[in-house]
C-alpha cells in the first residue's frame, strides 16, 4: 500500500490489480438493491421540499451508502473468497431499509434502524478471522458507530434522528481522525496481547487490506450509472402520468440530455466521480466524495420528477433550488476531481468555476422561467467543460502553428 511517510490526505498510486477482475453478478445484484433504496429516498423530496426534508434525505442516504460501501469494501478485498451467504444476508438488510423508507417517519423507523445495525455488524464481523485491517476505510471494520442507532430503538422522533446523526458522525470522525499507521499499530498491539495471554499466535498477524483499485473504480462507476438510470426511470414515471404537451416534450428531452451530460462527465471523462485510479487521494478522502456526488444525483432525480409535474407553470422555489443545487454539488465534486487529477488552475477557473457558480445563479434568479428552459440551461452548464476543452485545444493549436 502507500508509503508510511505520505501526508494524511494523499497517497501514491494504489498497487495494480493482480488480475483484470470485474464486478460479479452477485455484486451487481447487491448494487441494484442499494439503488432501490436511493429511489425510495428520492420520494422524500417530492412536492416542495424544505431544509428539513433535505437534511433528512442526506441522513438516510449517508446510512444507505455507508452500508453499501462496507460490503463493497469486503467484496473488493476478499475477491473470490467472499462468502455468498453473508452478502445475501446483507442484501436482505438493505432491502428492509429500502422498504422502511416510506414509513420511516412513523412506524417503520425502528425497522430501518435495526436493519442498519444488523448490516453494519455483519459487515464488520467478516474481517474477524481474515487477519486484514481496513486501515484506509476503517468504517468497514469498526462498529462503534452503531451504538447510537441501537439506543434509538427506544427513542422517539426527533431524538432518534439525532442519534442516527451521532452514529454516522462517530463513524466519519474516526475515519478522518485515526491515521492509517495508528490503526495498524493498534491492531498489531491487540494481536500481540492475545498471543501473550494464550502463549501462542491467535491467527495471522494483522496486515493492511489491499484494495483492488481497478475493481473499486468499476464498482463506483457502476453505482453512479445505476443511480442515473433511476433518475431516468423517475422522470419517465412522472411523464407517463402527465398530459403530453410541447412543454412536456421539451422538459422530458432536456432532462434526458442533462442526465446524459452528467453521465458523460462522471463515467466517460472521470469528472464528477473521484475514482481511486487517480492515485492522488487516499480512499478515506475519495470515497466520501463519491457519496456526495451520487447523493446529489438522487436529489436531482426527485427534482426532475417534480419539475415534470409543474411543467406548465413556474417551479416552486424549493424545487428550483433542489434542482440547481444538486447539479451544483455534483459538478463541484467534478471540479475537485479535475483538480486532483492535475487539470490545473486554468481549467479550474475557466471550466470548473462556471459549472458550479452558474447553477447557483440560476437557482437564485430563474424563478419566473419555464421548468423546461431551466433544465436546458443546466444542460448548457453541464456541457461547458467539454466545450471549454475544445476551445482550449483549438487555441493551443493555433498558438503553436507556424506563422
Amino acid at each position: 500500500m502507500a508509503s508510511e511517510n505520505t501526508s494524511p490526505g494523499t497517497q501514491p498510486a494504489l498497487p495494480p490489480a493482480e488480475s483484470e477482475r470485474h464486478a460479479s453478478w452477485l455484486e451487481l445484484f447487491f448494487d441494484l438493491i442499494a439503488v432501490a433504496g436511493v429511489a425510495q429516498l428520492a420520494h422524500l423530496l417530492h412536492g416542495t421540499p424544505g431544509a428539513g426534508d433535505l437534511g433528512f434525505y442526506c441522513l438516510l442516504y449517508l446510512a444507505f451508502w455507508t452500508a453499501w460501501m462496507c460490503f463493497t469494501t469486503y467484496g473488493n478485498v476478499a475477491a473470490d473468497k467472499v462468502h455468498t451467504r453473508t452478502v445475501l444476508i446483507g442484501m436482505f438488510g438493505l432491502a428492509v431499509m429500502a422498504a422502511a423508507v416510506p414509513g420511516v417517519r412513523t412506524d417503520h423507523a425502528r425497522a430501518f434502524a435495526l436493519a442498519y445495525v444488523l448490516v453494519r455488524v455483519l459487515a464488520s464481523r467478516v474481517w474477524q478471522h481474515r487477519g486484514e485491517v481496513v486501515a484506509d476505510w476503517p468504517i468497514a471494520q469498526l462498529s462503534v458507530g452503531v451504538v447510537p442507532w441501537l439506543v434509538s430503538l427506544w427513542a422517539e422522533a426527533p431524538t432518534r434522528y439525532w442519534l442516527w446523526t451521532a452514529g454516522l458522525a462517530v463513524d466519519l470522525g474516526l475515519t478522518f481522525a485515526l491515521s492509517r499507521n495508528r490503526i495498524l499499530a493498534r491492531a498489531q498491539e491487540e494481536w500481540e496481547e492475545r498471543a501473550a495471554v494464550h502463549e501462542r499466535e491467535t491467527g495471522p498477524r494483522p496486515a493492511a487490506a489491499r484494495f483492488d483499485a481497478r475493481h473499486l473504480d468499476e464498482r463506483l462507476g457502476l453505482f453512479t450509472l445505476i443511480v442515473i438510470g433511476e433518475s431516468v426511470a423517475l422522470t419517465v414515471e412522472a411523464s407517463s402520468e402527465t398530459e403530453w404537451t410541447s412543454r412536456l416534450g421539451s422538459m422530458a428531452a432536456g432532462s434526458f440530455v442533462l442526465l446524459l451530460a452528467l453521465w458523460a462527465l462522471a463515467v466517460r471523462r472521470s469528472c464528477g466521480v473521484p475514482l481511486l485510479g487517480f492515485g492522488m487521494l487516499a480512499p478515506r478522502f475519495a470515497l466520501p466524495l463519491h457519496c456526495v456526488s451520487t447523493g446529489a444525483l438522487g436529489a436531482l432525480a426527485a427534482s426532475l420528477g417534480g419539475a415534470v409535474e409543474h411543467v406548465e407553470e413556474h417551479l416552486p422555489a424549493g424545487m428550483r433550488w433542489l434542482m440547481c443545487g444538486s447539479v451544483a454539488v455534483f459538478l463541484a465534486v467534478g471540479l475537485v476531481a479535475g483538480v486532483i487529477s492535475g487539470r490545473g488552475a486554468r481549467w479550474a477557473l475557466g471550466a470548473g468555476g462556471p459549472m458550479v457558480v452558474v447553477p447557483i445563479l440560476l437557482g437564485a434568479f430563474a424563478g419566473r422561467g419555464s421548468p423546461s428552459v431551466l433544465v436546458w440551461a443546466l444542460v448548457a452548464v453541464a456541457r461547458w467543460p467539454w466545450l471549454y476543452e475544445k476551445l482550449d485545444t483549438r487555441r493551443t493549436k493555433q498558438g503553436t502553428a507556424p506563422a
